[in-house]
This record gives structure tokens, C-alpha cells and sequence, in this order.
């Protein structure tokens, strides 16, 4: 079968669309198998197309953010799509999000309308935290917030069939799409231009404040074409996606690798080794995405009962480092022989590298592949900035179309990171082999991977010093057999000051997401230092493993 004809840089995600419902509009885009959901191609874009016509019935204006805070329910895909054929930029929350958290987001992201999920266990939790955040909503009328720590946000909108005070909810917008006509919503998706900004990620940085991540239809587009070219998705295919939207993992590889290649998107609203495989088996999943312990716990499952996954040739496995078991299982087990690694970061949309349908076993676990199509990768001396010969350790740098257009606001940050000649620096360390093919084996920063997640030593410290008997604070990774990594806080007390593990858990519970509170909290009076006065955190870690 044809695949979709996109043409990266003169494509809109808007525009991409319109390619499918045109020309494979009887094909199913969008399929729920436990919510009962089936929509093909051209239903899909009369759902997007009301979406659009709401937002834009709501005054948004192109390039206006709209944040989005939501598990995988079917209406962030209706907005992923809607909101980019209207030209809004989507703000993507982490449903882990707290109080302060979201405030930070809403605020530096200069969001003028907030949707959130509801129905679902974590919406009360929700309904809770925003509430904290701006507690004058109960008092406003919907469209006409007025808070006065965040001065742009405006509208409320809750995925919900009930009336809160101060929100829209999500048939009011539908409703709204009435009063905007089809030639208005053409008129705005031919405005658009494939280089405008139109997805937003927050990923935490080093100085302990996250940065908006901002994200072309170029970027998007390009990536999402490489990675599902890697795994040769065609509108025969359909891709389980459990893993979370709100992650470029999400959202780009899973659904806009769908979008691109015509293949038939089968997500799951939240985790559960069951759902995933009962999607697979009812939808004929191809294609399965997930970190491996999500994997993992899958096999346990196919353990205990009975699942049909003879379907499923090929996906992705990102997050962490495959372990040969669990590859060696998704091979045998679950059928999938062609199953890809990607290695990447948001600021790279995210791909950079990818291993190839058939590489061996040992590829697929040692190494985290090559350099996607069209775009540059290069290992460099951390310190000279040189190239290193192959097999020689230094940082991974990647140079293309994938890098983003730079962080919200923070022109010094995006310098820092994006240098002069267009080469991103990842931070990360590796290694490249003669064929091309990398292995990461470090970070240079002290970046903690725990399950899947990205969590910034920083930011945890810079939160735990605003605790009033905090003195100083350093955290470190230390290694987990379930998580991979989990987090251990090495605090030093105010003089005269004590304070206990749990109180300081209580302080950061509500306040940051769950997967960032320590898990092992250590007093000390003083930290391992070098000569030159710098805090040796490799120490730190030897000391919380003998603990």
C-alpha cells in the first residue's frame, strides 16, 4: 500500500491531516479498544476540524499556548490535531505535576487557556492542585479567569460531562465550533507555516527551572517520518501506544509516527500490562511502544494468561537501557523480531538515533543504534570540543532538522545548549563505533533516570532548600534493580535546627511529582569535597549504596 506523500518542510501538521482523510479515508485512524472508540481517517479530521473551530470560536489566536493536562484520553489526540490545524501551540503538562509545578509551567509558558482532564482517578487530585494554583476560579466566569499570579490564562476547560464553576467544559466547546465557519478554519490552516512553533515541552534543566522546548511542524514532521521510516510502518500497521502523551515519546513517536504513515493509532488511556494487551490482541497492534519496565510487566502478565500477540512485528523501546532478557522475550515471546531502540531528547524532537528493523540481538542491547536519516550525529571531547576518533568516549552531538527552534524565553539557556553552528550538545556521554552505531555511557551532568523519567538533580535541590531548616542540600541517583535509578537527598540541617526523613517526604508531597521525591533521605554535617572545594557526588552515591 501507498504510503502518505508528506513533504517535510512544506508541511503543516495540519496539513498532514488532510493528506490522510483525502487519501486513505476509509482506513480507521483511531481505534479505542476499551473505551469502544473506531473512527477512520476522514471521521477523525470532522472531530479535529470541530476542535479547531472551538478553539478558534474561543478567541485563540494562532501561536496562542493552550496547555494541555491530561492522560491519554481520546480527546488529546482530537486536540494534538485540532489545535495544530488551527495554529495554537500546545503546551504539554507532565499529569505528574504539582502545585507548584504547574503554577511554574502556566506561568513561563504564557498559557492563556488550560485543559484538564476529567473522569478518571488522578482528575480530582487535579481539580485539587489547580486549585491551589488559582483559587479565585470558583469566583470567575468561564473565559475570564483572573489570577493574578498568572496574568495571560484566561480559560479553563475541563474534559468532563459536569459544570464547574469558572471552566468550560468540553461539549460547551463543541458547541462553540458552530459559530465558526469552514472557509475561517481554512483561511487560519493556509496561514500557517511549517517553521512556526507548534508544540511546546517542558524539560527540567540543570538550573533547577524547566524550559519550554519549542517544536516546528518541520521538526515534528521530519521525525516522525525518520522513526516510522526505521520501523517500516505503512497504512497496513496499527501502534498500541501506552506510553504518556504528555512525553515526546508519546506524541511524536507514538501518535505522529501513526499520522505520518497512515497507521492506525490503538492508544491506551493509562498503563496496565492487561490493556495493553488486550489492545494489542483486539486491534492487531503491529506496533507496540513502551520503556522496559512496562515491558517487564507485561511478560508478567502473558505469564498468567493467555494473549494473542502474534500481530506484533516491531515498536520501539526507549527510556532506558534494553536488558538482553527482556529483548530476548519480545522477540520470542511476543513476536516482535523487529523491534527498534531510539535514543533522543525533546530538544531533538526527540530522535536522534535508532537501531535498524534487523539488527542482531546484540545491537539492539548494547547500543542505541545510528543516526536517523538526515540528521548529523558526532561524539566530541567534552572539554576541547574536537571530534574524537571512533570508539574514543565524549558527548553526543546532533546537528539537523529535529533541532528545536530553542527554549521559551531563555535565549542564554538555548545558546548554551544549541551552539553557534547548529549542533546540539545532549550532555550525554558516548561512544560511536566504525559503522556508526553509539552507546551511551554516561552524562555529564548528573542526570537521574528513574523508570523512564528524566529527573534533574537541581531541581529537587533548589525545592528542598526553600524547606525552612534546609541548610544545604546535594541529590544523587543512586541504582535501583526495579527503576533503574532512584533518588537519595544528602541534607545538611540549619545549626540548632532537626528536622526528620519524614518530615522533609511530607514538604515535598503535593508540592513535586512523586517520581522526583527522594526515596532515601541522608543527614550529614558535611559533604566529600575536593581540593578545589567541589562537592564529590560520586561519593555521595557510594555512601547511600553501603547505607
Amino acid at each position: 500500500m501507498n504510503k502518505p506523500d508528506i513533504k517535510v518542510g512544506k508541511t503543516t501538521i495540519g496539513n498532514v491531516v488532510d493528506i490522510l482523510a483525502d487519501n486513505f479515508g476509509d482506513n480507521i485512524g483511531l481505534e479505542y479498544h476499551e473505551l469502544g472508540i473506531k473512527y477512520n481517517f476522514k471521521q477523525l479530521r470532522e472531530i479535529l476540524d470541530k476542535v479547531a473551530k472551538g478553539l478558534m470560536a474561543l478567541g485563540i489566536e494562532r501561536g496562542e499556548k493552550v496547555a494541555l493536562w491530561a492522560n491519554n484520553v481520546p480527546e488529546w489526540v482530537y486536540l494534538q490535531y485540532g489545535s495544530a490545524r488551527m495554529g495554537a501551540v500546545l503546551v504539554t503538562v507532565n499529569t505528574n505535576y504539582r502545585s507548584s509545578e504547574l503554577e511554574y509551567l502556566l506561568q513561563q509558558s504564557d498559557s492563556s487557556t488550560l485543559i484538564l482532564v476529567g473522569g478518571i482517578r488522578e482528575s480530582d487530585e487535579f481539580l485539587k492542585v489547580l486549585d491551589k494554583v488559582c483559587p479565585t476560579i470558583k469566583e470567575s466566569e468561564p473565559g475570564k479567569l483572573n489570577c493574578e499570579k498568572l496574568p495571560f490564562l484566561k480559560n479553563i476547560i475541563y474534559l468532563g460531562k459536569e459544570k464547574l464553576p469558572g471552566m468550560f467544559n468540553w461539549d460547551d466547546i463543541l458547541e462553540m465550533s458552530k459559530s465558526v465557519s469552514d472557509q475561517e478554519l481554512k483561511a487560519r490552516l493556509d496561514s500557517l507555516d511549517p517553521d512556526d512553533t507548534i508544540n511546546m515541552q517542558y524539560t527540567s534543566g540543570t538550573t533547577g527551572f524547566p524550559k519550554g522546548v519549542m517544536l516546528t511542524h518541520t521538526n515534528l514532521i521530519g521525525n516522525a517520518l525518520s522513526m516510522s521510516e526505521r520501523m517500516n510502518l505503512t497504512p497496513n500497521d496499527a501502534m498500541c501506544i501506552p506510553v504518556p502523551f504528555f512525553h515526546c515519546f508519546g506524541c511524536v513517536i507514538g501518535t505522529l509516527c501513526c499520522m505520518v504513515s497512515g497507521t492506525t493509532m490503538a492508544p491506551v488511556v493509562s498503563f496496565s500490562a492487561v490493556n495493553v494487551l488486550k489492545t494489542v490482541e483486539a486491534s492487531k497492534c503491529t506496533a507496540l511502544h513502551g520503556v522496559p519496565t512496562m515491558f517487564i510487566a507485561e511478560f508478567e502478565e502473558m505469564d498468567r494468561n493467555k494473549y494473542d500477540t502474534s500481530t506484533l512485528r516491531t515498536g520501539v523501546m526507549a527510556g532506558s537501557t534494553c536488558p538482553v532478557e527482556v529483548m530476548k522475550r519480545v522477540i520470542k515471546d511476543m513476536g516482535a523480531n523487529e523491534m527498534t531502540i531510539v535514543y533522543g531528547q525533546t530538544e531533538a524532537s526527540p530522535g536522534v538515533t535508532q537501531t535498524q528493523v534487523h539488527d542482531n540481538l546484540e545491537l539492539k542491547t548494547t547500543t542505541v543504534g545510528m543516526a536517523l536519516p538526515n540528521v548529523e550525529v558526532k561524539i566530541v571531547d567534552p572539554v576541547t570540543g574536537l571530534e574524537t576518533p571512533r570508539g574514543v568516549q565524549g558527548e553526543l552531538c546532533t546537528r539537523g532538522y529535529h533541532i528545536m527552534k530553542g527554549y521559551y524565553k531563555m535565549p542564554a539557556e538555548t545558546a548554551k545548549t544549541v551552539d553557534k553552528d547548529g549542533w546540539l550538545h545532549t550532555g550525554d556521554l558516548a561512544t560511536m563505533d566504525e559503522n556508526g552505531y553509539c552507546k551511551i555511557t554516561g552524562r555529564i551532568k548528573d542526570m537521574i533516570i528513574r523508570g523512564g523519567e528524566n529527573i534533574y538533580p537541581r531541581e529537587i535541590e533548589e525545592f528542598l532548600y526553600r524547606h525552612p531548616k534546609v541548610q544545604d542540600v546535594q541529590v544523587v541517583g543512586v541504582p535501583s534493580e526495579k527503576y533503574g535509578e532512584e533518588v537519595a537527598a544528602f541534607i545538611k540541617v540549619k545549626p540548632g535546627e532537626k528536622v526528620t526523613d519524614t518530615e522533609i517526604l511530607s514538604f515535598c508531597k503535593d508540592q513535586i511529582s512523586f517520581f522526583k521525591i527522594p526515596r532515601f533521605v541522608y543527614f550529614v554535617d558535611e559533604y566529600p569535597m575536593t581540593a578545589s572545594g567541589k562537592i564529590q557526588k560520586y561519593k555521595l552515591r557510594e555512601m547511600a549504596q553501603t547505607q
